[in-house]
């Protein structure tokens, strides 16, 4: 089979991008010109070709909207998150991640995906981390063929795109070490990655082996979201040098996993003032070609805890009118 990155490229208007091009009130072949250009993305499974509410993310569309939802160890119930799952689709989410670190991680992913008929992602590497801790009681003690086993299997079960921390690296990381931070680093898979990386001595696996991520991806047509494990947690943190720095990494990996023809989308920025928000769009789309933007908020301030969901609607809102 194609992926929905090939049949672009070749100009085919397929059942679903006539059906994505009615849904957005665009014309059918110019979604698929975005789509072939790297500046939209479809979000879907090969193994899920018949979601019920597929969409596509990206240049001249509408804003779309992900939920996450995820067990922790101390709440590690399936049902509470079903809940979260149709609390969220009844709403109008048009994405959901499963962000579980809590229980039979296999187990409730399945459930949350027959039940999920939107496009649904995670972050392997916490399944990563959790399984390496239930076998060495360490959380790091994993390696490439761990990862890849983790990727395959979730894949193969349906999930729709991935987060892959790979913008983590020596070079990331020595643009961190060397410009003072209020926070280090917020992001949890960046966290993970960041300390493997100075446990083991060794360049950060999804990196180093991103052909072989690639691989998976492709097969199963598997959207790639790069994470940014490097985005600031303050304001006065925001756009400083290891935010640039992994950003431009990521632009280079979301450059091969075109050519390889699996969809890419670049996560960012964090905590951003509002008079920064525009200029971190427009960084994003130079440096990535006009990536689609999954926002992170952004946080326009750090001083309303417990109000993240009003303070990211505004920054989210600025980043939405940048593009």
């Amino acid at each position: 089979m194609m992926t929905i990155l090939e049949q672009a490229k070749d100009g085919l208007i397929t059942p679903l991008t006539r059906k994505l091009a009615r849904q957005e009130n665009v014309k059918a072949g110019d979604l698929v010109s975005l789509i072939a250009g790297g500046k939209v993305v479809v979000p879907v499974n090969a193994r899920r070709a018949a979601m019920l509410k597929p969409c596509a993310v990206g240049q001249g569309l509408r804003t779309k909207v992900n939920a996450n939802i995820g067990t922790s160890t101390d709440r590690p119930l399936l049902s509470r998150e079903l809940a979260k799952l149709d609390m969220a689709l009844r709403c109008g989410a048009d994405a959901v991640m499963d962000l579980s670190v809590g229980g039979e991680l296999d187990k409730i992913r399945l459930q949350i995906i027959r039940r999920c008929h939107v496009p649904l992602g995670t972050v392997p590497v916490y399944e990563i981390s959790v399984r390496a801790y239930r076998q060495h009681q360490d959380f790091l003690s994993f390696n490439i063929d761990d990862i890849l086993q983790v990727l395959e299997a979730q894949a193969r079960e349906g999930v729709d795109f991935f987060t892959i921390h790979a913008g983590v690296t020596w070079k990331s990381m020595a643009a961190l070490k060397s410009h003072q931070r209020l926070l280090g680093i917020v992001s949890r898979g960046g966290a993970i990655m960041a300390a493997w990386i100075n446990r083991h001595k060794k360049e950060n696996p999804f990196f180093e082996h991103y052909d072989a991520v690639l691989d998976i991806a492709y097969r199963y047509d598997v959207t790639l979201s790069l994470g940014d494990g490097l985005r600031p947690g303050s304001v006065l943190d925001a756009t400083d040098a290891a935010q640039v720095a992994e950003l431009k990494i990521l632009a280079g990996l979301a450059r091969r996993a075109r050519q390889r023809n699996v969809q890419v989308m670049i996560e960012g920025p964090g905590h951003v003032p509002l008079n920064q928000v525009a200029r971190n769009i427009r960084l994003q789309k130079r440096y990535c070609q006009g990536a689609p933007f999954y926002v992170l908020g952004p946080l326009v301030t750090d001083i309303a805890p417990g109000y993240d969901h009003i303070t990211s609607a505004i920054g989210g809102a600025v980043a939405a009118s940048e593009g």
